[in-house]
């Protein structure tokens, strides 16, 4: 049980990491927006939108190959620990 526990762990935190760039950067953007917005009152829906999957595809286009390369090393560990999660 304890090596589901750690394996559920580290899943957890790697999605956590993983998903921190492109979040938090359509946050930043989201916000920038909502204040440009509120200064000129401009309320339209969609102005926020074609920025923030601007700037998330281009973070998933730059940092797609570093995700990758962490799913494919914990996919790899997960791998290896199967003998012993049998025991």
């Amino acid at each position: 049980m304890h090596h589901l526990t750690f394996i559920t762990q580290q899943a957890l935190y790697l999605v956590l990491i993983a998903s921190a760039p492109p979040v938090l950067l359509s946050l930043v953007v989201g916000l920038l927006i909502a204040v440009f917005q509120a200064a000129t009152q401009i309320q339209e829906q969609t102005l926020s939108f074609a920025p923030k999957v601007i700037i998330v595809f281009g973070i998933l286009a730059l940092g797609g190959g570093w995700m990758g390369s962490q799913l494919l090393r914990f996919t790899f560990q997960l791998f290896d620990r199967f003998p012993a999660m049998i025991r």
